[in-house]
């Protein structure tokens, strides 16, 4: 009898850059739901990948000084590197660059033309980069992106449609009538009642502004919007074919038995994916779970604020089924989660070290203590066995639920009780007291066998969340990985059995203080970084800025006119006092339409200094900067904010703005004369 099919797929990460514990997270999710599936006798298949096109991959790469493709090939190694570090145990990974993904991409949107469901424009709007998105006035919040928060800006451009508002009401019915379509529930009342009952609008699935795209092939002008490109990984990873000719794996596997995604991007997976599958006549995923997001401290994280947290670094402290084990434990169901490093430690260490280390080196070290190390069922009971027996046998099935309801944290906190429920059980035999007692050697041996046969069902349970931590466990007790199908009986573990001689630890208590030392190095070692990806960026932005102002001189016989303002003597100037100074950080003024408030080192101390360069620079791309400061300006206040200096910028006819930065790198404080 075959099995039973189950397909499940992440979102493709997108290689701007390398993906932070938040992004991580999610692959180490699916891989928990893969795992437990395949323990449940499913054939999963799990398929993740990268997506790798779009106008912000272009002007990545150009920061970078590479072409798109090198950027991509880079940025996708990481991101590999990284899923398998995590012991994921995809299936595919697909890359949105991989040759048959991209023909079968061509075909599906000549396909949606010919048969009517894409036609060509014209598009008008605020566009998003990061985002890669149009937005009307009406949609934007506080004149941002609705999505991301940035900055937008005006843009036009001819591109092609696809008509959106023809399957809007089916999709409506379908949501109506497949209550587990969309996941969590509040998910699906924020896709219906803020974007399909008030109307869809067409979508653009084509641009002509960059070339990093995949070309439509009919109009070579266009590439293909970066959502419809990459929402049809999802089929072409299988082997859909647009011309009827899919493969034996598309037809077993699809429909899709679960999407998991970021809540970000629950609309493009639940209303403008399944759009597009109706229009290839495909039927739509069983499922779309939108997961909530996993927090520094309580904020999103950023490189300028220097609160980014990389998988590879907290393994390097924590090791890799630590990290699984905090991502998926403490992430609520439907809200956000909070990550540090303080809450990792205290985690490591009652949950990880204490409940579930100390009970299996107890264990493994009574057996050899009291009885060389070998497991033996006497059949000496008393009634807290079938206490400790109840809660060890409720477990599975609990957990069972929990997982068919994707409630994975639920799920770890129920084996925990069983782990929990052992140390327990160890106070209230105290198996030291029956050691002292010849005539109790039976029952001692009872409770020992009682409790490897407990941790057995316990640790087999784990593997889906920590399988390194559950296959060491299992090897030290010496005992074989248990079946679900099998934890329904306690006491399968063979009587005469052999624990390891000498229990390892599992995992060490660590103490705070160190842990937070490495924090602050790996902190200082990314804002480093960050400042020279600045510099890198900034330089080629440079570079690319003289070359056109080359080429518009040497077009153009027109000069600035300069206007000279009343002589000063060399006294006026010694009065003003010009230094360098590097920005720390820096944020828009709320009340202002021009400010950016900075925080500016210069020397031994920090100073606040607005300035109205918004049009200009981004918060994000003023950290880091080394720029030239007039110190000794009278403080000033502006927008209900004070100022205490200026930052110097050229401006040249047409209001364009530069900060004044040296030629060489200079430490902040130093003199400017």
């Amino acid at each position: 009898m075959s099995k039973k099919k189950y397909y499940m797929t992440t979102a493709i990460a997108y290689t701007s850059g390398k993906p932070h514990i938040g992004n991580t997270y999610e692959i180490v999710l699916a891989d928990s739901i893969a795992r437990f599936r395949r323990a449940q006798g499913y054939d999963v298949f799990f398929q993740t990948g990268t997506d790798e096109h779009g106008q912000k991959i272009e002007l990545k790469a150009a920061d970078a000084g590479v072409t798109p493709k090198e950027y991509v090939d880079g940025v996708a190694g990481e991101i590999h590197r990284i899923w398998d570090l995590m012991n994921t145990s995809y299936d595919k990974f697909i890359r949105t660059t991989d040759a048959d993904h991209e023909a079968q991409v061509q075909k599906i949107f000549r396909k949606l033309y010919d048969q009517g469901d894409i036609y060509k424009g014209s598009y008008e709007g605020m566009y998003c980069t990061p985002c890669e998105s149009f937005w009307t006035e009406s949609q934007l919040v506080d004149g941002k992106c609705p999505d991301c928060g940035r900055p937008v800006k005006p843009a036009k451009e001819e591109a092609y449609f696809f008509k959106m508002s023809k399957y809007a009401d089916r999709l409506i019915d379908h949501i109506n009538t497949h209550p587990e379509f969309i996941q969590p529930v509040s998910r699906k009342n924020e896709m219906m009642n803020n974007f399909l009952l008030p109307g869809l609008q067409d979508l653009c699935v084509s641009r002509t502004s960059f070339k990093w795209g995949i070309p439509v092939d009919f109009d070579d002008k266009h590439v293909v919007y970066v959502w419809l490109d990459a929402l049809t990984n999802y089929i072409t990873g299988i082997g859909y074919d647009a011309d009827g000719e899919s493969s034996e794996q598309f037809n077993r596997l699809w429909p899709a038995d679960l999407h998991l995604i970021g809540k970000d991007i629950i609309r493009f997976h639940t209303i403008y994916w399944p759009i597009f599958l109706m229009a290839l006549d495909l039927p739509l995923p069983k499922q779309v779970f939108g997961h909530p997001w996993l927090l520094q401290g309580g904020e999103k994280m950023s490189k300028s604020k220097g609160n980014v947290l990389y998988a590879d670094d907290l393994v390097d402290v924590f090791g890799v089924d630590a990290v699984r084990f905090f991502v998926l434990h403490e992430m609520p169901f439907e809200n956000d989660g909070v990550i540090t490093w303080e809450l990792m430690t205290e985690r490591v260490n009652s949950e990880l070290a204490n409940t579930l280390g100390n009970l299996v080196n107890r264990t493994i070290s009574m057996s050899n203590k009291y009885f060389g190390g070998v497991v033996t069922k006497t059949g000496v009971t008393e009634p807290v066995d079938e206490d400790l027996k109840a809660t060890v046998l409720s477990v599975p099935a609990n957990v069972v639920k929990k997982m068919d309801d994707l409630r994975v944290a639920d799920a770890i906190t129920e084996i925990f009780t069983l782990f929990k429920r052992c140390n327990k059980y160890i106070d209230e035999t105290m198996p030291w007291a029956l050691a002292k007692d010849e005539s109790k050697k039976d029952r001692l041996s009872e409770v020992l066998y009682n409790l490897v046969e407990s941790i057995t069902i316990g640790a087999s349970l784990l593997e889906s969340f920590m399988p390194e931590t559950s296959g060491r466990i299992l090897t030290q007790l010496g005992a074989k990985k248990r079946a679900l199908d099998e934890m329904d009986t306690f006491g399968l573990c063979e009587s005469g059995m052999r624990v390891t001689e000498k229990p390892e630890i599992l995992f060490a208590r660590l103490d705070m203080k160190e842990v937070l030392a490495k924090a602050e190095k790996i902190r200082a070692a990314q804002m480093a970084e960050f400042e020279a990806e600045n510099a890198r960026a900034a330089a080629n932005a440079a570079a690319a800025s003289a070359q056109a102002d080359g080429a518009a001189a040497a077009g153009s016989a027109q000069e600035i006119q300069v206007t000279l303002k009343d002589e000063i003597t060399y006294e006026d100037f010694g009065k003003l006092q010009f230094a360098v100074g590097e920005i720390l950080a820096c944020e828009e003024v709320k009340k202002s339409r021009k400010l950016l408030c900075s925080q500016v080192k210069i020397g031994n101390q920090v100073r606040q200094i607005l300035s109205g360069i918004k049009g200009a620079y981004s918060p994000e791309e003023m950290v880091g900067k080394k720029v030239m400061v007039l110190l000794n300006l009278k403080p000033a206040k502006m927008a209900g904010l004070v100022s205490e200096g200026m930052l110097i910028c050229a401006e040249d006819p047409d209001g364009n703005l530069a900060l004044m930065t040296p030629e060489k790198d200079m430490p902040s404080g130093s003199e400017i004369c």
